[in-house]
């Protein structure tokens, strides 16, 4: 039986110092040579990348968009060839990343074993330490995400389903894609990956770690104020399209402290003119327009109830390069007890 065919897209910005890294581990892969094509997406980068790729890469294939689609933009024009080309799965994968030889073998074999199987996370290990970089990601029930196990060791990992897979490294099933939709290109960048896993579960796939898949990743926590503006503004957009209105007016309060105090936070931190950008963003009659127009499309795509999906939400918010009193001694008790309560309320 011959293998399914994979489209590996790579999304390109400013690379150059990864490729060969990147590149010379995919070429050393195991799985059947004409059963795979590795694309490379360029977001218009401001390095050598485009000269490097096409000197030293010529079978890869290269798309240099025209202007800079972000992230989920840039991704989306991978993943509409491979519906176009009729490839039955796509592998997000960045370029920072260094990959196993029998990674994608390993990833296919897990997502085949269950037609429901919309999405498949590799294993993702710092490439540096080979401590834990994502051993599936973790959604806060507030709209927030993060890397789960981020530097633990890497022991006795097994298969699971996660929440949402990281778009570092990621199986995608086409025809899951096809129904679910592809990102949601209002986003630009940041949590594009957390609102396509949460739209998996929503329409009925599952979404699972494949532990046998191994990628390390040359990971670096960002602190830019910039990405806190994506990450602030898109939770919202998220939580506002897929929760059930009845879980909105559930969540309401817990939502309403937190903002406030993260608008109090803000300006101790230095960050609240994003924290402004964001409100401002919402109020806007265009925006508000979009986010309706989306919100009806993912529910009525619908399959699932919130009580199912929200068994794989947190309460806590817990990642390593970011932490503080205020979130160990204050915000984590408070919000965690509160969704202690209401999660069992949430029966639709």
């Amino acid at each position: 039986m011959l293998e399914p065919k994979v489209l590996i897209v790579i999304p390109s910005y400013n690379g150059v110092a990864f490729f060969k890294d990147c590149l010379e581990s995919l070429s050393r892969m195991d799985y059947p040579e004409d059963r795979y094509d590795v694309l490379i997406i360029d977001d218009r980068s401001t390095d050598d990348s485009v000269s490097y790729l096409k000197d030293n890469w010529p079978k890869c294939q290269l798309i240099v968009n025209e202007k800079n689609l972000g992230f989920a933009g840039n991704i989306n024009v991978g993943l509409r060839l491979a519906i176009e080309r009729n490839f039955e799965y796509a592998y997000l994968l960045n370029q920072d990343t260094v990959v196993e030889p029998d990674f994608l073998q390993e990833a296919v074999k897990l997502a085949q074993s269950d037609e429901k199987i919309g999405a498949v996370q590799s294993k993702l290990l710092l490439y540096d330490t080979k401590e834990i970089n994502s051993w599936g990601n973790e959604i806060h029930y507030l709209g927030l995400a993060y890397a789960g196990g981020y530097r633990q060791p890497d022991v006795n990992i097994k298969d699971k389903e996660i929440a949402y897979p990281s778009g570092a490294a990621a199986l995608i099933k086409v025809s899951a894609l096809k129904y679910a939709g592809l990102l949601n290109e209002e986003f630009f960048m940041y949590h594009e990956d957390t609102d396509l896993g949460w739209r998996l579960w929503l329409c009925g796939y599952r979404v699972m770690l494949s532990a046998k898949s191994v990628v390390y990743h040359k990971y670096e926590f960002s602190r830019s104020i910039s990405k806190y503006y994506f990450m602030e503004r898109n939770r919202f957009l998220i939580i506002w399209q897929n929760y059930r209105i009845r879980t909105l007016i559930l969540l309401t309060p817990a939502l309403i402290a937190f903002d406030v105090a993260m608008f109090l936070y803000s300006f101790y931190a230095g960050w609240w003119r994003q924290e402004l950008k964001v409100y401002s963003y919402l109020s806007k009659p265009k925006k508000t327009k979009i986010m309706i127009q989306t919100r009806f499309s993912v529910q009525s795509l619908r399959q699932v109830k919130d009580k199912e999906i929200i068994k794989r939400f947190t309460g806590r918010i817990e990642f390593q390069d970011f932490q503080n009193p205020l979130l160990t001694y204050i915000i984590n008790p408070l919000f965690n007890a509160y969704w202690q309560v209401v999660k069992r309320l949430i029966w639709w």
